[in-house]
Order: C-alpha cells, then sequence, then structure tokens
C-alpha cells in the first residue's frame, strides 16, 4: 500500500508563486505514474498535471499550460508541482495520486493522497 503525502500548500497572492511537493512512502514510486488534480468547493476534481513513471512525458491542462511544472525526482520517491503567476480561480484543495498511467478519469488511481489547500487571494 503506497501512501501519499502532500504538502507546500498555503494562502498566496494573486501573481504569486507555491511549490507543491507530494511524497511517496514506497520505493516503488518509480513504477507509477503521477497526477496533480485539484477540487474547488462544489465542482468536480480535474486533473491539472500529470507525469509519465520516468518523467519523460508530461501533461497540462489548458487553464495551468505555461503557470505549472510537474516534475518527479524517483530517488527521492516526491513529485512537484511548481505554480506560478497564481490566480484566484486557480484556489483548491490540490491531490495527488499514483497510478498505471496519466489519465483525466481519477478512477484510474490507485492511491491518493489527503489533500492540501492553496488559496489565492485576489
Amino acid at each position: 500500500q503506497v501512501q501519499l503525502v502532500e504538502s507546500g500548500g498555503g494562502l498566496v497572492q494573486a501573481g504569486g508563486s507555491l511549490r507543491l511537493s507530494c511524497a511517496a512512502s514506497e520505493r516503488t514510486f518509480s513504477r507509477y505514474a503521477m497526477g496533480w488534480f485539484r477540487q474547488a468547493p462544489g465542482k468536480e476534481r480535474v486533473l491539472v498535471a500529470g507525469i509519465s513513471r520516468s518523467g519523460n512525458t508530461t501533461y497540462y491542462a489548458d487553464s495551468v499550460k505555461g503557470r505549472f511544472t510537474i516534475s518527479r525526482d524517483n530517488a527521492k520517491n516526491t513529485v512537484y508541482l511548481q505554480m506560478n503567476s497564481l490566480k484566484p480561480e486557480d484556489t483548491a484543495i490540490y491531490y495527488c495520486a499514483g497510478g498505471p498511467v496519466v489519465s483525466a478519469y481519477p478512477g484510474t488511481y490507485d492511491y491518493w493522497g489527503r489533500g492540501t489547500q492553496v488559496t489565492v487571494s485576489s
């Protein structure tokens, strides 16, 4: 059972930056594609960025392209989400998830963290 723990969320002004981290409990971390999802109040959980097992392939939702960067360090069992030029509409709980492939469908992922709150003030 892989445990995922997110950190790095917080309150930031519009235009600011945050870096989220997701640490995995298992050395088998490199076997999983990873995704960062977010869920705003009253809305569905959506994929914002994904990265393949090797880190060679990444995916970004249109809403975050050019502002967010996903990366991973398999030696540290950690995936990151660098978020720049933050906007109030980026406010949400951010979750990391691990699964066999990057997919926009949450059901594809086998493991989930508990989430970290990101709040962007205007």
